[in-house]
């Protein structure tokens, strides 16, 4: 005699997004060089440590993204985790295609030649170790080269439930941030 499994509904987009942005998140600025030389970025949330042992990353990318595709053909990118003062930087980077600007950017190249964001809370410099499907978007793991810290005392973007949060539950914004 067999049963029947129950029916199970699938989840819409939009029931997702709601529901994960119950996660709250940092807020960082992925960065690479484009095919041309010139720097590009993008405002990332869905970024984890992996490894300890090799030090891993993984950050995911809308398969569209213009760093992503940066990223493919450089080999390498930054993570920069961003201070609660930096939101401007995430508003920067969250634009869609070659909107961000990086006039007034203050940046350095890194060990890679990735673009290093000046005065964030921490940067991982990284190279492309894999490279795995995720949906829409692809799942970049990266082996961690570099890292440095600064921002002593600094409070770290956070991202909540479609806006900017503080630690301590007061927001600092309710401004929607677009992710990867």
């Amino acid at each position: 005699m067999t049963t029947a499994s129950p029916a199970i509904a699938d989840v819409t987009s939009a029931e997702f997004r709601h529901a994960v942005g119950h996660f709250a998140t940092g807020v960082t600025v992925v960065t690479s060089v484009g095919a041309d030389g010139e720097p590009v970025g993008t405002t990332a949330n869905a970024v984890s440590s992996v490894s300890l042992d090799p030090p891993l990353v993984l950050v995911c990318f809308d398969r569209s993204s213009l760093t992503l595709a940066a990223i493919r053909g450089h080999g390498a990118f930054v993570v920069n985790v961003l201070a609660a003062a930096q939101q401007h930087l995430s508003a920067n980077f969250a634009r869609r295609g070659f909107a961000a600007a990086w006039d007034g950017v203050r940046h350095r190249p890194g060990l890679t030649g990735s673009p290093r964001l000046d005065d964030v809370l921490a940067a991982l410099e990284c190279t492309v170790e894999y490279r795995l499907p995720g949906g829409d978007h692809e799942i970049i793991v990266g082996r961690v080269r570099e890292v440095g810290t600064a921002g002593d005392g600094a409070e770290p973007l956070l991202h909540w439930r479609g806006g900017y949060a503080a630690l301590g539950g007061g927001a600092c914004s309710r401004t929607m941030v677009a992710t990867a």
